[in-house]
């Protein structure tokens, strides 16, 4: 453990061992160095550099919980914070589930795995003008990818590094390390009166990691090849989904696996375990245990591990995501799924690397089985016309019509609309998963049909 962990631990140790009887308390404790840079026209727009440190601290009392939190460390503000917290749990309402978790909650769940090794030194000892120039190397090479190309919106560079750690009164403890960084840009390419935008990016944990001339090229081509789009002929057809938009799907379908939308009934599987949601070939798993997925960690945001959870196995709805609280309402116990927004909020539930299991076929071959169908490449209105609770789902969509295996040309301002349950039911996985520094993975999608409306 380095200084930096045994010195928060201190911290939350201290913390917890203030319970008074009766009580629960947990702490937990963060801080981050992160940047954030922006350039235009070959010059810097901005450049942010923070640290930040802070504590929140959840008292569990007769039923009752309350918290508080201080962005800062010194100890007469803890102090504080432990006594506001207390307070506040005075005016909670009574759960008989509410509770931190203990031993049992946050023993090993068996699973033999490695240490995750998740830190880079190499982020922090980076310069901040080697990443300026990360930035505008970037635009540079957007700008001299296609002819017509005629400028970017935003090109950034971004990162952080944090540590965490978290105490209970019940003997749980629990330390996290982390760094992501990444370059991204948004392109505006044109021809005449015609212009359209495309989004380009590169992820990893140290900035030796990240490819430019990728994160460029998938910029200028997505804005490019969209430009003489038409509006279609409404019809039935096959539909490929982007990895990037598949992944923005798969983050809407976690909505309906997660526990607590489920305790509330605000979710499409709420009465449906143990029945088959999908087709026999579909799977959808949270593995936070992965290394390479960016939303990987060791303990969840309760202190418990962390485990690979298989929602739904060979279409099969398995289980749902739990947190102590929920897992506790519904009989079945935590899977290592507490979220948090950092020391500021209390833990939710929620995946961090979601995925569906990678099929065979590639996204070639996936083009090829979707003869004459649209490759969707940018859906708009997913919030208001996709809904996990009823399966719902019409999204406006940008995209290329597939000929002869091969993205066709270009179509503007359509509609797609089925339901997830069938688009479960019938979908198509391919083997080209991509970790995201979100919570849910990209990969290609097919649905063999769906209805698109166009003119």
């Amino acid at each position: 453990m380095n200084a930096g962990d045994e010195a928060l631990l201190s911290l939350v140790r201290k913390i917890a061992g203030e319970a008074k009887p009766g009580e629960q308390v947990e702490a937990y404790a963060a801080r981050s160095k992160g940047t954030e840079i922006k350039v235009f026209g070959g010059e810097v727009e901005s450049l942010t550099a923070e640290n930040v440190e802070g504590v929140g601290v959840r008292i569990v009392v007769d039923g009752r919980q309350g918290f508080a939190w201080a962005g800062t460390l010194d100890p007469d503000v803890v102090t504080e914070t432990l006594a506001e917290a207390r307070d506040n749990a005075g005016f909670g309402s009574i759960d008989e589930y509410l509770g931190l978790p203990g031993p049992d909650d946050a023993a090993d769940p068996g699973t033999d795995r490695a240490p995750l090794d998740l830190w880079r030194e190499a982020l922090l000892a980076t310069p901040a003008d080697d990443k300026v120039t990360l930035a505008l190397d970037l635009e540079r090479a957007v700008m001299a990818a296609d002819s017509r190309i005629r400028g970017v919106r935003t090109v950034s560079y971004g990162d952080g590094a944090t540590e965490m750690a978290l105490a209970n009164s019940l003997g749980v403890e629990a330390t996290a390390r982390r760094c992501v960084c990444s370059v991204s840009a948004l392109t505006l390419a044109g021809e005449g009166v015609d212009t359209r935008t495309g989004y380009g990016f590169s992820v990893g944990r140290e900035p030796s990691e990240l490819d430019v001339e990728e994160a460029a090229r998938m910029a200028a081509e997505r804005a490019v090849r969209l430009l003489g789009a038409t509006q279609p002929k409404s019809r039935k057809l096959a539909v490929v989904f982007d990895p990037l938009v598949a992944s923005s799907i798969l983050g809407l379908i976690s909505g309906a696996l997660n526990g607590e939308s489920v305790l509330k009934g605000r979710s499409m599987f709420a009465t449906r375990l143990g029945e088959m949601v999908a087709g026999p070939h579909i799977s959808i798993v949270d593995d936070p245990t992965n290394p390479e997925a960016f939303g990987a960690a060791g303990y969840d945001s309760e202190g418990v591990p962390t485990r690979q959870t298989r929602l739904i196995e060979n279409g099969k709805l398995a289980r749902f995501l739990h947190n102590v609280h929920t897992g506790r309402r519904s009989g079945t116990g935590t899977t290592g799924s507490a979220v948090r927004a950092g020391y500021t909020s209390t833990p939710g539930v929620g995946a961090r690397a979601l995925h569906f299991e990678p099929g065979s076929a590639s996204p070639d071959e996936l083009l090829r089985r979707a003869e004459g169908g649209l490759f969707v490449q940018a859906i708009s209105g997913l919030h208001s016309g996709a809904s996990p609770v009823t399966g719902d789902f019409s999204v406006g969509a940008d995209g290329l019509i597939i000929r002869d295996g091969a993205l066709a040309e270009p179509v503007r301002e359509v509609t797609v609309a089925s339901t997830l349950q069938r688009m479960l039911s019938d979908l198509e996985v391919g083997n080209d998963i991509q970790w995201l520094a979100g919570g849910a993975a990209a990969i290609t999608l097919l649905v063999p049909e769906m209805a698109m409306s166009g003119s």
